[in-house]
């Protein structure tokens, strides 16, 4: 029998695999080779300008940046033509993905029992991976019904909005007034491209480059400007049916999947296992993440989305249950390269990231297994 894979699941394979080589090297007399790697300073140059960071950073803030381009070309997408360009369709995956921020966020909050440290991790637990929960999705194939892809695609968008407002509010440093205005300068001259009708992909590429550079200058994270140059990109059709933004979205989709998130996955699920306890799942970064993640994004899909069908009367599209939405919350649970993510930018302290590792990592494990027992029991609805 022959066994074929969509890119979904390829991706979402490699992220599990990155990130259990990390672990294994993180554990192994390889460790100091690991660090080492990832503390390698990298530099881009021309003539006495030049940029250099270690290659942790440039994975995080580079590489990601790209993630962060494709995160805004799928939210314009879904604004223009897609879930998000109607109000009643909605108020399903709308609702349960504020249910699915709001209820983490407040178990970590309950968690940290209000330490002030602790708790400016509060949005870890928010953020919901894409890539590997679609990719888990995928992996189950004509088991769940099609039309939960696209609701839980809908519901991680939403989660990733929320996790760039987030970043951008409450996770910059001190800032720098000349790389802003830099910046948005540079964002004015993408909607310009837009407005005036410019339809070659490179010139945004080339001023959303600017644009990050600026950004990554200015003390907010750097990622947000591969949001700006998404935003920006044309979504108009030509005679063809081709737009910009979707062939864009199409040519990044694969290296991101199959490159940039393993890469980030390799670069920042490596933990240390040594002295691993119950004492130290329970400490409250940990057993936050764990509550949030695990319990917290079920409970607060599955409310949001019965408050959107009782209020809004909302209805489940397809051959969708209330059983697959409860899966698909615990598939929202994954939050890993998300979480991970903003988890570097909450914390400055080693040992509180080791925390937010173990957290994450033990949280999306028991979200993929609880996630994947639910969907293989739910059962099609009879219409």
């Amino acid at each position: 029998m022959k066994l074929s894979l969509s890119p979904d699941a390829i991706g979402g394979l490699l992220l599990i695999a990155a990130a259990a080589f990390a672990i294994i090297l993180d554990n192994s007399g390889f460790a100091p080779l690991y660090d080492a790697l990832l503390n390698t300073k990298g530099t881009i140059a021309i003539g006495e300008y030049g940029l250099s960071k270690p290659i942790l950073l440039w994975i995080n803030e580079g590489l990601m940046a790209i993630f962060f381009l494709l995160v805004g070309l799928e939210i314009k997408r879904e604004v223009v033509t897609g879930e998000l360009s109607s109000l009643k369709s909605l108020a399903l995956p709308g609702l349960a993905a504020v249910g699915g921020m709001a209820v983490p966020a407040l178990l970590f909050w309950l968690a940290t029992g209000g330490d002030a440290q602790a708790m400016s991790g509060w949005a870890i637990p928010t953020a919901t991976d894409i890539a590997f929960a679609i990719g888990i999705l995928a992996m189950m194939g004509s088991r769940v019904p099609p039309e939960l892809k696209l609701f839980l695609l809908t519901l991680a968008i939403l989660d990733d909005l929320g996790a760039v407002i987030i970043i951008a509010a409450f996770y910059t440093a001190d800032l720098s007034v000349t790389s802003l205005t830099l910046a948005a300068l540079g964002c004015v001259a993408l909607f310009a491209l837009n407005r005036a009708g410019i339809r070659n992909t490179s010139a945004y590429l080339f001023i959303g480059a600017l644009v990050w550079l600026a950004v990554l200058k200015s003390g907010v994270h750097a990622t947000l400007a591969g949001v700006a140059v998404g935003l920006a990109i044309p979504a108009t059709k030509d005679e063809e049916g081709h737009s910009p933004l979707e062939d864009l979205e199409h040519n990044l989709h694969t290296p991101v999947a199959l490159m940039v998130l393993p890469l980030f996955a390799f670069a920042n699920a490596g933990v240390s296992l040594a002295g691993l306890s119950v004492e130290k799942l329970l400490a409250p970064v940990s057993s936050g993440i764990l509550a949030g993640l695990a319990i917290g994004k079920p409970l607060g899909v599955m409310a949001g989305a019965m408050a959107a069908v009782w209020l809004f009367r909302a209805k489940l599209p397809g051959k969708l249950t209330m059983a697959h939405v409860w899966g698909a919350g615990h598939l929202a649970g994954i939050g890993f390269t998300m979480s991970l993510f903003i988890g570097s930018l909450a914390y400055r302290s080693v040992e509180l990231q080791a925390d937010v590792r173990l957290g994450v990592l033990a949280a999306s494990l028991l979200s993929v297994l609880a996630g994947w027992a639910v969907l293989s029991r739910a059962k099609p609805s009879a219409e």
